[in-house]
């Protein structure tokens, strides 16, 4: 299993494979639909957006409330597949990559390739254990959407699988 603290440089991004485990650590971003929806529209007005883009990493996910001692609560990947409306004008625009959970469409792995980004995959059902790699959770943007708010997390040995690489290929696809 490889070890990657973000963020990613180019090389560390070519030399993921589909298919490869990797404990990934650093700053996240959390989205899902509601604040993608947010981000578009301050992107579409020309405003500075709750975090920078550039070679940024968004979880599809939205955290759960934390319990005593803990930064946050379950932290599960949503289905990636809701966000291709958006994920490649953020990939063009600088986005890092992303993490969810499913396959993403033909144009979003197109993108993936073109930019030299990557996707990652997080493992359905296992919220409680990416909660717990969860060591830092603060809400950065649109705290109405409450869990599915902006939040930039520390991770530590978050564990994901390489689902699109920047060579385009991917685990659903053989």
């Amino acid at each position: 299993m490889k070890k990657l603290t973000l963020p990613l440089s180019a090389d560390e991004i070519k030399a993921l494979n589909a298919g490869d485990c990797v404990l990934l650590s650093g700053t996240i971003y959390t989205a899902r639909d509601c604040a993608h929806r947010r981000i578009f529209e301050l992107l579409d007005r020309g405003e500075k957006l709750p975090f920078d883009l550039k070679d940024a990493f968004i979880y599809y996910a939205g955290p759960c409330p934390a319990p005593a001692g803990k930064a946050c609560g379950s932290c599960g990947p949503t289905t990636s597949a809701r966000m291709n409306i958006f994920a490649p004008h953020l990939l063009n625009l600088g986005l890092g990559g992303m993490i969810g959970k499913g396959e993403m469409s033909e144009e979003t792995r197109q993108a993936i390739q073109r930019n030299g980004r990557v996707y990652f995959a997080a493992i359905g059902g296992a919220g409680a254990s990416y909660g717990n790699a969860v060591k830092t959770c603060e809400c950065v943007a649109f705290p109405d959407l409450l869990s599915e708010a902006v939040y930039r997390m520390e991770v530590e040995d978050f564990p994901l699988v390489v689902a699109i690489d920047s060579k385009g290929n991917s685990i659903y696809k053989a």
